[in-house]
């Protein structure tokens, strides 16, 4: 049975134009009893090259079952890129297992500069001008995991500036009332005291009439 948000992200999924890029095929050798058992593995990256992206990795005995896989798994991993004009709004770095990638946004006119993993994912979620830099291990599958996990973390700038600043309202308007909570307190307390001072008898201890019989 599929549920709602499952329906809801099938219909999402057929209604993107969505474009296939192969980023690396893998051949796996596997010794079994029997001998070597041939697998392959295949890194795919979906997009509709207007802000949404998607990465997948298939295994299967044959290339095109794998590719197939991925493809069905990077369907399922769609993310959406906040865009500023044809580039991103801010510089990002990830890491991921051993590779680390910095994107930086580029003026207009500069095109994609990248290799051909970061090319694969940037392309295809529609992004026309960048600048990248791969440090340390250039595996294509960590390669491309980090980009895609840059992309996911990046923030709308006014977007963001109006989340913190309804979270800032949020939080004047809670001290705001733990002031007035405290207050309320505050009041009630005195009121409770002046309460008690004026319903106490004024008497005279009993220790202290009888000393003074004993000394007269």
């Amino acid at each position: 049975m599929v549920s709602q948000v499952e329906r809801e992200a099938i219909s999402n999924e057929e209604e993107l134009p969505l474009t296939e890029r192969v980023v690396k095929i893998s051949r796996v050798a596997k010794v079994v009893k029997g001998g070597r058992h041939l697998s392959f593995s295949a890194v795919v990256v979906v997009g509709d090259m207007d802000g949404h992206v998607g990465i997948g990795m298939g295994k299967a005995g044959a290339v095109p079952d794998a590719v197939r896989k991925g493809v069905t798994a990077a369907k399922k991993n769609i993310i959406e890129v906040p865009l500023k004009g044809g580039s991103i709004p801010h510089e990002v770095t990830t890491k991921y297992v051993g590779s680390v990638v910095m994107l930086k946004p580029a003026v207009e006119g500069t095109g994609v500069i990248a290799g051909g993993a970061v090319r694969a994912v940037v392309e295809l979620a529609g992004i026309r001008d960048i600048l990248t830099k791969v440090r340390r291990s250039t595996n294509p599958v960590n390669v491309v995991k980090a980009t895609f996990n840059g992309l996911k973390s990046l923030k709308d700038p006014e977007a963001e500036f109006s989340n913190r600043k309804q979270l800032i309202e949020y939080a004047k308007m809670r001290a705001q009332e733990r002031a007035d909570r405290a207050e309320r307190n505050r009041q009630r307390r005195r009121a409770q005291q002046q309460a008690s001072a004026q319903a106490a008898p004024d008497t005279v201890p009993q220790g202290e009439e009888s000393g003074g019989n004993a000394t007269l």
